[in-house]
């Protein structure tokens, strides 16, 4: 664990760095994200930062920790990619949503069927095939969805964090390897590297490289620690998420409104309409997601418990960000 941490200190300075000098990039070739329906920032600034932190965390998991890979990572790695390559072009030239939605599924497909040999994430509740096709369902919509949610300062670089450090805490009990663990350390870190830039105000943001990128990988690790049996914790960490998007998306979607559109629903958005800046919004959604890691921890032993108390966590955030 030592030489770890100092690894990902050396990891997060890198993406620091990196970050940096992709903002001065970026400013060159006016690549900026302009106020919209959906922004909560009034003046353009570059998006595409997140792809520090993608060739970073790339890069390090198809290096073998302690000799080995973790089972399945080459299929991750090469629909990550593939993700990534469509998200930068989205990034300078915005693509037709069905194109973005095809190569996500593809890229997904995938992968699922590399993790299909290491269990099921519904724990044998369905049939196999329905099991699979679930999975997919689900991992598609939590990318998207963390696509949806990054839409002020800090709020997805402190989201991908916690939901690392609340992996980690699963990784004790999951008795892991470390090159599972490695996954999780790695990618925090060169998160932490990008928040320097992205913290309010930010500088810099994420760009759909980052932001659907970092949703596929999580996904990913997330549905590792659901078919590992920490299926309650895996729906603790990314609960705030979870609910803001999916509550938000349902409701315009019964009003009969395209919920692929841009727009400024979200709990989170609403928070800083009313007057909320990005930091106490941000820092709100930080110290929630302690409470929820706690959760995760305590559902390795009382699941239902768990779920209800992280429920109501999340309802009296989304209930304070309503006003």
């Amino acid at each position: 664990m030592i030489w770890m941490s100092i690894a990902c200190g050396l990891i997060a300075i890198s993406s620091c760095l990196l970050t940096g000098a992709t903002l001065r990039f970026l400013k060159r070739r006016a690549i900026l994200d302009h106020p919209n329906e959906r922004s909560s920032h009034t003046t353009p600034i570059p998006r595409g930062g997140g792809i520090a932190i993608v060739v970073i965390t790339l890069i390090l998991w198809a290096v073998p920790v302690q000799g080995t890979l973790e089972d399945g990572i080459l299929f991750v790695l090469c629909g990550a990619i593939l993700i990534a390559a469509i998200s930068w072009f989205d990034d300078i030239r915005p693509l037709s949503p069905l194109i973005r939605i095809c190569v996500q599924a593809l890229a997904v497909a995938v992968a699922v069927n590399a993790l299909s040999s290491e269990g099921l994430v519904f724990q044998g509740i369905f049939p196999a095939w329905l099991d699979t096709g679930l999975s997919c369902l689900l991992w598609l919509w939590f990318i998207n969805l963390f696509n949806f949610m990054d839409g002020i300062d800090a709020i997805s670089g402190i989201e991908t964090v916690c939901i690392c450090g609340g992996l980690l805490v699963l990784a004790a009990f999951q008795d892991a390897t470390v090159p599972a663990s490695w996954l999780s350390m790695t990618l925090a870190a060169a998160t932490l590297g990008f928040l320097w830039w992205n913290c309010p105000p930010a500088k810099i943001f994420l760009g759909d490289i980052g932001s659907i990128t970092i949703g596929f990988l999580l996904g990913w690790l997330l549905l590792k620690s659901a078919i590992a049996g920490y299926w309650a914790s895996a729906l603790i960490l990314p609960l705030y998420y979870l609910g803001d998007a999916t509550i938000t998306l349902v409701k315009r979607g019964l009003r009969g409104e395209k919920v692929w559109r841009a727009h400024r629903e979200h709990f989170y958005q609403r928070a800083v309409q009313s007057g909320k800046s990005h930091g106490t919004v941000s820092s709100a959604i930080l110290a929630a997601n302690f409470a929820l890691i706690g959760l995760a921890y305590l559902a390795v032993t009382s699941p239902i418990i768990a779920l209800i108390i992280a429920t109501m966590v999340v309802a009296v955030l989304m209930i304070w960000m309503r006003g």
